[in-house]
């Protein structure tokens, strides 16, 4: 079993989680090494589900909070950007910004911060970035969901070291229209299914996304078609073309009134969702949510893409997104995380869970 020393620094940390190779689906090792390293810790109590690993102070705090964080990452480079190494300033490799640079900041607090003023759940989970059925977050919210009882949870995605609150509701739908085939050289013996989808372009196009304020925040909306398709071959005119959109929209709206709003605005076309998904709001009334903002200096900003915050506020525990790494760099081959963005969330971590709650 690869083991961990909690007690190094948190950038060595990173390194050596993320030398742990885990791509989606083989988080088996590196969920060994993190059970194993948090069940020396004493102050810990520790439970396992699948590769998800969860850990959580029994204080009896008045307030409880979440830090949580994928173990799990897209493939290597086809260059392997594995093992790690350091240039610049900068930590290189798969894994380094998404997002195990936020999960080493978790074990640092784990190992370190024994008696914070908050009781904390440290989650550590599996199957992010791959479908959603396989998402460990989401496993333990339906078999545990007792292990998420909180007031507040934080998700160590990338940010840039900013606060991201809450996130946008997504939802893909496959809007079809439906013709008549017939031979190109006698067209007007068919109907083209194509030529019909232009009305739902037009329909997309001259739509003016929405800018809701949600508990503080501006959450910009969006529409698009996103990919088309028809037609069979290059003498045939078309019986079927599918238009697929995504609509991006403001945590204050629920996915059924998302659904009302598409089928309202395409009206006369066949639409059929693919993907649905609520948003999250910040929840930033909680008191639990405005000490951590005032704690990361005061500043934050909407989160615009969809989160696992969502799964949080499904559970109506407010989260927010934050953590070391540029989301830019994500997945990218030249990953990477400014080592003192690591440095960073640490130590402002540990005076959030260090200071009394006002």
């Amino acid at each position: 079993m690869p083991s961990l020393d909690l007690s190094q620094d948190v950038v060595t940390l990173t390194r050596a989680l993320c030398d742990l190779e885990s791509v989606s689906g083989h988080e088996g090792p590196i969920a060994d090494a993190v059970e194993e390293a948090l069940r020396r810790l004493p102050h810990l109590r520790v439970d396992r589900d699948g590769d998800a690993v969860v850990a959580r102070t029994e204080l009896g705090r008045g307030e409880r909070v979440v830090l949580a964080g994928h173990l799990d990452t897209v493939p290597l480079a086809a260059t392997p950007n594995l093992p790690t190494w350091v240039e610049g300033g900068l930590v290189y490799g798969r894994g380094t910004c998404d997002m195990k640079g936020g999960v080493a900041v978790q074990l640092a607090l784990a190992a370190a911060v024994e008696a914070p003023v908050r009781d904390v759940t440290y989650v550590f989970y599996d199957g992010e970035e791959i479908e959603s059925e396989h998402n460990g977050l989401g496993r333990i919210a339906r078999t545990h969901p007792e292990w998420l009882d909180a007031q507040f949870a934080v998700l160590l995605e990338p940010t840039d070291g900013l606060v991201e609150g809450g996130c946008n509701g997504t939802m893909r739908v496959d809007v079809t229209t439906k013709g008549v085939a017939a031979h190109s050289a006698r067209a007007w013996k068919g109907h083209n299914a194509i030529h019909d989808a232009g009305e739902v372009l037009t329909r997309l196009a001259a739509y003016e996304p929405r800018q809701v304020e949600v508990d503080g925040l501006v959450y910009r909306e969006s529409l698009n078609a996103v990919r088309i398709a028809g037609g069979v071959a290059g003498n045939v005119i078309p019986d079927a073309c599918r238009v697929e959109v995504n609509y991006r929209f403001a945590p204050s709206t629920s996915a059924a009134d998302a659904e009302a709003h598409l089928r309202d605005l395409l009206q006369g076309f066949e639409v059929a969702v693919t993907d649905r998904a609520d948003g999250a709001r910040p929840g930033l009334d909680r008191p639990a949510a405005a000490a951590f903002v005032a704690a990361m200096g005061g500043v934050v900003k909407p989160k615009y893409g969809w989160t696992d915050v969502a799964r949080f506020s499904a559970l109506g525990v407010p989260a927010v997104n934050y953590g070391p790494g540029d989301p830019m760099k994500a997945h990218a081959d030249d990953e990477f995380v400014p080592a003192h963005q690591v440095v960073e969330a640490e130590a402002a971590l540990r005076r959030w869970l260090s200071a009394p709650p006002a």
